[in-house]
C-alpha cells in the first residue's frame, strides 16, 4: 500500500460517521476441525476473509448483489441477526457418483439482512456462501453480483481462459468451456481475458485453493478476471434479449442483444453457492464432494431406479471407419448394426448416433436422413440388450423439448447427447434444467456437450450422467500443437473436482510425442496405450465413451476386454498421489474390486504406490512396454500378487500410464 492509499484509509477512518462505525461488526465461523476460519465484516457492505491453520488465504473480499431498483443485498448499516449451527455425521446415498455414500460435516452461519439472508458454510476442506431472497412476494431483476477473491499473496494459478477472442468480455461469454491451462502468477492474468471455473491457486506448503460454484439454477454461471494484482473478480453474462438460430449447422443460439441485468429473479429464490475449497495437497482435489454436498437433492419420492450408467460405443471420433466388412461404412443402418453387435458382444451398454442421423441444417429432430431407420435400429439394439443414444444440437432440442423426448422415448431411445449450447447465461441455464427434468420424466439419460462444468444439476437429476466442459480427446483430430499429455495430468485436479467429464478416451492408435499427427479421419492419441487404459479409472464419467472404431477394438481384444469390464460409477474413490501437471494416481472401488490408474506427463516416471487400503492381493496389470517410448502402443499385461505391505513400484514411459484391477 502506497502513501496515498494509507492517507485515504486514514481520512476515511476520521470522517466515517459514528453510526456506521458502531454498526460495523465481524462474524466468525470455523470448520469442524478448527483449521479453516472465515471472518465476515458487515456494516454498509459485506466482506469476508479466509485462513487455514493461521495462514491467510483470502484477505477482505467484497461480496454483494445489486438489484435493478438500487437495492444492494447486505448493505444494511446496522448489524444483521446472526444464527449459527452445525451439521455432523450426515450420510447420504448417491444415485450416480464417484462414491455410493457421501459423508458431510459442516458448521454454518446465517446473517439476516433486510430482504435477504447471507449463508456461510465451513467444511474441513473449504468455505461456501450464497444469498437467499427472503421477500414473500414479487419478482426482481439482478443487475450485477459482486464476488471478489482477494488472495493474500501473488501466488501462481491454473487459469483456463475462455477459448474465444479477447475483443470484449461479452464475446468471451460465448465459449465451449474447452481450453488448456496457463500456469501463471495472479498478477500476470491477462486483464482482457475471462476464465471459466474451476480455477486453482497454489497456496503455501502445498495447499491448493479451488474456486467454483454449486446449485446453479435459473442464474448465469460465473467467470473470473484479474487486473494485475492478487484479486480475482467474478463476472456473469447479462441476460439475452434477442436470440436467433445460427452457428454450427443452425444448431446454436446467436445472441443479437442483451438486457441490462444478469438475471430475472423471484421472491424467496436461493442463489448459487460460491465455493472456496482449500486442501492440504493436490491429491485431495479429485475427491472433493463440495459441489455435490452444496447442491439440492432429488425429490424424496423420485424414482431413479431406471437409470443405467455405462459405456458407449461411439461413431464420430473414429469417423465411422470400419474395415473387414462387406458393406459401405457410414451413417446407415448396416454400420450401426455393426456397432450394436460389437457393443453387445463386449457388454457395452450403449451405442451413440452422433451428428448426421437427422437432416442437416433443418433444426428439426423429426426429420431423419433416409439412410437411417430409427425404429428398426432401436428394436435391433433392444434385442441385443443395447440402448441407443442420439446426438442433438441445442436449438433443435429447444424447439420442442417435451415433444422430442416423448417421441423418441416411445421409440425405445434411451438418451440424448445435447451439444453446442456454448453459453451459461440465464436463458440457457433454464434449458439445462428443462432437459434434465423432462429427460427424467421420459426416462432418458442426458449427456451435455458444448457445455460448462457440472454445477450440481446432476444431483437433483441423476439422469444427467455427464458434462463435457473439457478439451477431451476430440482435440487430437485437429490439434496440431496441443499438448494433451500435460493437460491429462491437470484436469483430474481442477475440472474433475467439479464433477464428471466426457473426455471420450479409448484410442487404440497411440503416438509418442514425436510421432503424433492430427489426422481427422483416423485419429490417434498422444501418449501410450496404457495411458488410455488408465483413464478409465482416473476420469470420472458415469457415461463413458469408447472412442475408437469397433474394427480397431476387435484387433486388440486384450485391451478391449480390459476397459469393457470397467464400471462407470463407484462405491469409493481414493486419490493415491499426484501433482498438478506432473502425474496422478487414483483408485476406485466397485463392490470388493479395486480399479487403479496412473498417468505421467512427458517425463518417464517411477512411482511407489501404496495400495494397502485395497485389501487385495491378485492384480491384473497393464503397464507400458519396454519400447513404449518409441512405439506408444507397446504394453505388457501381467498377473501379479500385491505384497503384504500393499506397495508396488511402477514405471511409466514418457506420456505413459499404468492400470490395474485388484481382487481379493
Amino acid at each position: 500500500m502506497n502513501f496515498k492509499s494509507i492517507a485515504a484509509v486514514a481520512l476515511a477512518a476520521v470522517f466515517m460517521p459514528l453510526g456506521s462505525a458502531a454498526a460495523e461488526k465481524i462474524h466468525t465461523l470455523s470448520s469442524p476441525d478448527g483449521k479453516i476460519e472465515v471472518s465476515v465484516r458487515t456494516g454498509g457492505k459485506v466482506t469476508y476473509s479466509v485462513s487455514r491453520n493461521g495462514v491467510a488465504i483470502l484477505g477482505e473480499s467484497a461480496i454483494g448483489m445489486t438489484l435493478q431498483d438500487g437495492t444492494v443485498f447486505g448493505s444494511d448499516t446496522k448489524a444483521p441477526r446472526c444464527r449459527k449451527g452445525k451439521v455432523a455425521g450426515l450420510k447420504e446415498k448417491a444415485v450416480v457418483y464417484k462414491k455410493s455414500v457421501v459423508e458431510t460435516d459442516y458448521n454454518f452461519m446465517v446473517l439476516s439482512f433486510k430482504g435477504c439472508d447471507l449463508e456461510f458454510r465451513a467444511f474441513d476442506n473449504g468455505v461456501a456462501y450464497r444469498f437467499v431472497s427472503t421477500a414473500k412476494k414479487g419478482d426482481f431483476n439482478v443487475e450485477k453480483e459482486t464476488a471478489e477473491f482477494n488472495f493474500a499473496q501473488d501466488w501462481t494459478a491454473w487459469v483456463p481462459y475462455a477459448n474465444t477472442s479477447a475483443e470484449s468480455f461479452e464475446r468471451q461469454f460465448l465459449c465451449s468451456f474447452e481450453n488448456y491451462y496457463q500456469h501463471i502468477s495472479l498478477s500476470e492474468w491477462d486483464k482482457a481475458r475471462l476464465a471459466f471455473l474451476p480455477v486453482v491457486v497454489d497456496a503455501p506448503d502445498g495447499m491448493k485453493v479451488l474456486i467454483t460454484e454449486a446449485d446453479l439454477y435459473d442464474y448465469p454461471g460465473m467467470f473470473l478476471n484479474g487486473q494485475g494484482g492478487t484479486t480475482l473478480t467474478g463476472f456473469n453474462a447479462p441476460c439475452p434479449k434477442d436470440v436467433e438460430v445460427g452457428g454450427h449447422n443452425m444448431l446454436q443460439g446467436v445472441i443479437k442483444s442483451r438486457e441490462s441485468f444478469i438475471a430475472k429473479a423471484r421472491a424467496g429464490q436461493s442463489f448459487p453457492w460460491r465455493i472456496v475449497a482449500i486442501v492440504p495437497e493436490a491429491k485431495d482435489l479429485p475427491n472433493l464432494d463440495l459441489v455435490w454436498q452444496l447442491s439440492r437433492p432429488a425429490a424424496a419420492d423420485a424414482d431413479f431406479s431406471w437409470i443405467k450408467p455405462g459405456k458407449v460405443a461411439w461413431d464420430w471420433w473414429n469417423a465411422w471407419n470400419l474395415y473387414g466388412v462387406d458393406f459401405r461404412a457410414g451413417i446407415n443402418n448396416d454400420t450401426y448394426k455393426y456397432y450394436i453387435d460389437f457393443a453387445s458382444a463386449n457388454g457395452i451398454e450403449y451405442v451413440i448416433l452422433d451428428e448426421g442421423w437427422a437432416v442437416n441444417k433443418k433444426t428439426d429432430l423429426y426429420q431423419v436422413v433416409p439412410e437411417i431407420n430409427l425404429p428398426e435400429l432401436s428394436a435391433y439394439a433392444a434385442s441385443k440388450n443395447v440402448g441407443l443414444i442420439l446426438w442433438a444440437g441445442y436449438k433443435a432440442v429447444d424447439k420442442d423439448i417435451e415433444g422430442i423426448f416423448k417421441h423418441y422415448s416411445e421409440m425405445g431411445i434411451k438418451g440424448f447427447k445435447i451439444d453446442f449450447m456454448d453459453r451459461d447465461d440465464q436463458q440457457v441455464m433454464q434449458f439445462y434444467e428443462n432437459c434434465a427434468r423432462l429427460g427424467a420424466k421420459y426416462h432418458l439419460v442426458i449427456d451435455f456437450h458444448g457445455a460448462f462444468k457440472p454445477q450440481g444439476l446432476q444431483r437433483q437429476y441423476p439422469n444427467v450422467l455427464n458434462f463435457e466442459g473439457v478439451a477431451g480427446l476430440e482435440q487430437m483430430k485437429w490439434g496440431k500443437d496441443y499438448d494433451q499429455v500435460t493437460y491429462d495430468v491437470i484436469i483430474p485436479f481442477i475440472r474433475m473436482a467439479a464433477g464428471p467429464m466426457d473426455y471420450t478416451q479409448g484410442a487404440m492408435r497411440n503416438a509418442t510425442k514425436g510421432n503424433y499427427r492430427a489426422v481427422n479421419s483416423e485419429a490417434m492419441s498422444q501418449g501410450t496405450r496404457c495411458r488410455q487404459l488408465a483413464q478409465y479409472a482416473i476420469f470420472e464419467a458415469p457415461l463413458t465413451m469408447l472412442c475408437d472404431s469397433p474394427s480397431n477394438y476387435l484387433a486388440e481384444p486384450e485391451c478391449t476386454g480390459f476397459i469393457a469390464g470397467f464400471p462407470t460409477t463407484w462405491d469409493e474413490t481414493v486419490p493415491v498421489c499426484g501433482e498438478i501437471g506432473e502425474y496422478v494416481a487414483i483408485a476406485r472401488r466397485k463392490g470388493d474390486v479395486w480399479y487403479v490408474g496412473a498417468m505421467t506427463d512427458w517425463s518417464a516416471r517411477d512411482l511407489l504406490l501404496d495400495l494397502g487400503f485395497t485389501g487385495g492381493s491378485k492384480m491384473t496389470v497393464f503397464r507400458d512396454g519396454i519400447n513404449a517410448d518409441r512405439a506408444a502402443k507397446d504394453y505388457r499385461k501381467e498377473e501379479m500378487t500385491l505384497g503384504p505391505d500393499g506397495k508396488v513400484l511402477i514405471h511409466m514411459a514418457p506420456g505413459g500410464g499404468w492400470a490395474a484391477v485388484i481382487r481379493k
